[in-house]
């Protein structure tokens, strides 16, 4: 039986704001966060974000928002599993679903236009400065960014607080404990975890919710909650993408197994950075073997043509018939959310522990890294990041260039012409660029760049 409670009154404090009329007893804190995310421009801008395929080749293919949306179900999911299974660690408490659900309505909202591409131009630009990392730009545009509070006065040098969300809700999404350097060895990627800026937040946050206890030298800040978001968009990844590369035609069963050496070699190597042992290619065709086992004969079925002709006709139904696709995608994410563990931490209630089981992990992986290596990695795919990478470049080097200023919309000019150093003037383009949805960005480019003409009545 648990004694440490995981949620008290210091977890739904806010930054900035003071307890107001608006708070009933129906409507709890994190329902507030959830309504104030929900409502939030910077939430809406992710259904104009690339997942994988870009929006405007079909209505179909998840974008970061209804990524998003899935994350956060299935978030809420693993929640209400553990509260029914480790009911007696739990001592009859039970983890906030709702809250768990929130975080991953916004664990991706720090992705600029044209995913990891638009990131990896944004770094370049900003590399002087501590680069550009897409989960320390969520916390700024929680925190900093969207238009909703300001604080009476100025917090770390800046008088905005974001959607001013508890503090138990900006941990949610903090998933590295770490402050990212201004400088970094050159040719190293950007370090994952929050930008010096919003250090003085991190520092309130983790005051609350650790309670004022320092934890134990070398263990790392990640609230369960975070946990639970963090497995569920592994989950959601692994499933959805291929689901997605399913549809598309990009991959099938049989192409898979017919996967190319380098191919399998870098997904050995992938996965087994992640799970941390040893893997082959047998355990990759394994797994989908195991996934996709209706291609596998049955008892009496060892014809080898009978055996070729169900296997083609089976791999083809995954590509082709919804209802086949669907039922393999609930079936998977059912699997992994049973295979979610949980074990309570009495000292350190917020910071309890959710993983899946080694298995679970394995297929989780594997689905993952094969799906992105194998998609991602693909010449088609290439062609348009190449192009959303070298957009994202170009629009940040002609609003930093002289007078380019006068490009950005009134609040953003102003903001940067009350910067007195060119690190908070940088930051400043950075975080306009940062949220364009890709739509956004391509016309912002053309008004630039096009040869044809661009209506000067259309806002900025």
């Amino acid at each position: 039986m648990s004694t440490g409670q995981l949620y008290v009154d210091g977890d739904f404090e806010r930054p900035a704001e003071k307890p107001d009329a608006q708070h009933k007893e129906w409507r709890t804190h994190i329902k507030r966060d959830y309504g104030r995310i929900v409502h939030s421009a910077s939430f809406r801008r992710q259904q104009g974000k690339t997942q994988v395929f870009p929006g405007h080749e079909s209505d179909f293919f998840r974008n970061r928002l209804t990524h998003s949306l899935e994350v956060a179900q299935i978030a809420e999911g693993i929640a209400d599993r553990l509260n029914i299974v480790y009911n007696d660690q739990l001592g009859g408490q039970e983890i906030d679903g709702r809250l768990c659900a929130v975080a991953g309505l916004v664990h991706d909202i720090g992705h600029p236009p044209f995913g990891h591409n638009g990131e990896r131009a944004l770094d370049e630009q900003m590399l002087e400065f501590g680069g550009f990392e897409g989960n320390a730009q969520t916390l700024r545009i929680l925190s900093r960014l969207d238009k909703k509070v300001k604080y009476a006065e100025a917090v770390g040098g800046d008088d905005r607080a974001g959607l001013n969300l508890c503090y138990r809700t900006l941990a949610s999404i903090l998933k590295y404990d770490t402050a990212i350097p201004k400088k970094r060895p050159e040719g190293s990627k950007p370090v994952k975890g929050y930008y010096e800026s919003e250090q003085v937040i991190v520092d309130a946050i983790k005051e609350k919710v650790l309670r004022g206890k320092n934890l134990p030298g070398g263990e790392k800040f990640k609230t369960i909650e975070c946990q639970i978001m963090d497995i569920a968009d592994d989950i959601a990844y692994s499933v959805y993408d291929l689901e997605d590369s399913l549809k598309a035609g990009f991959l099938t069963p049989a192409t898979i197994f017919a996967s190319n050496d380098k191919l399998l070699e870098t997904v050995v190597a992938a996965v087994a950075k992640q799970i941390g042992e040893p893997v082959t290619k047998e355990d990759i065709l394994t797994t989908f073997l195991e996934v996709f086992h209706e291609m596998i004969p049955g008892e009496g079925e060892d014809d080898p043509l009978q055996f070729f002709i169900k296997a083609s006709q089976t791999s083809d139904q995954f590509c082709s018939n919804g209802y086949v696709r669907t039922e393999k995608s609930s079936s998977l994410v059912h699997e992994f959310i049973n295979g979610v563990e949980f074990e309570f931490n009495p000292e350190f209630p917020a910071l309890s522990k959710a993983w899946l089981k080694p298995d679970v992990r394995k297929t989780v992986e594997v689905l993952k890294q094969y799906t992105f290596n194998a998609i991602i990695y693909s010449a088609r795919v290439k062609l348009g990041e190449y192009r959303g990478t070298e957009l994202v470049s170009d629009i940040f080097k002609a609003l930093k260039a002289d007078k380019g200023h006068l490009l950005m919309p009134d609040d953003v000019r102003e903001r940067y012409l009350d910067a007195t150093d060119d690190e908070t003037k940088a930051r400043t383009i950075c975080d306009f660029v940062a949220g364009m949805t890709d739509r956004y960005a391509v016309e912002f480019w053309a008004r630039l760049r096009s040869d044809g003409a661009e209506s000067i009545f259309k806002s900025v």
